[in-house]
């Protein structure tokens, strides 16, 4: 397995939400990159709405972890590029047993979301042919159940800011 060392995340209350207990490495086919200790995570970075099909954490937590880093300290250094990012990123999915279809499908959403990202966004043009066909292809698959899940999304949304107080009405939890 190209993750030399077994990693251990700590539940934090930061805007990652995770955080490395111990270093984590990984050796490529020329490169080998290691993730600090203390570095923050979100795990994998998946819109609400596709969360029924991708959760956050599965067979390639490790390679989104690496992700992370790789797209904040890794192109922040120069040490890869926002595409090596993300192949390195299916390639690290490819060798966790992740299967096809959810490698590439996770391999696309970094793609678009590298296209939001001024800092991630050179080199995407690249990318595109393959960001687009992979997209088309999962539109039919994909679409209709998520946007059957935003309306849901939005009325707990709606209470959940009634019930916390947000909306003007103090928590549970608070009264006395």
């Amino acid at each position: 397995m190209p993750f030399e060392t077994p990693a251990a995340l700590l539940r934090t209350t930061g805007a990652e939400g995770w955080t490395l207990v111990e270093p984590l490495a990984y050796r490529g086919r020329r490169d080998r990159f290691v993730v600090p200790a203390g570095f923050g995570t979100d795990l994998a970075t998946v819109p609400r709405p596709v969360l029924w099909l991708v959760p956050r954490a599965g067979r390639y937590t490790l390679a989104a972890v690496l992700h992370d880093w790789l797209c904040s300290v890794g192109i922040a250094t120069g040490a890869v590029s926002s595409r090596d990012a993300d192949g390195v990123f299916r390639r690290a999915m490819r060798e966790a047993g992740v299967p096809v279809a959810l490698r590439w499908l996770m391999w696309t959403g970094v793609r678009w979301g590298a296209l939001a990202d001024p800092q991630r966004r050179r080199g995407w043009v690249l990318s595109a042919p393959g960001v687009l066909v992979i997209s088309l292809l999962a539109a039919p698959l994909v679409l209709p159940p998520s946007l059957l899940v935003v309306p849901g999304l939005l009325v707990y949304g709606a209470v959940e800011r009634l019930v916390s107080g947000e909306a003007g009405v103090r928590p549970w939890s608070s009264r006395r």
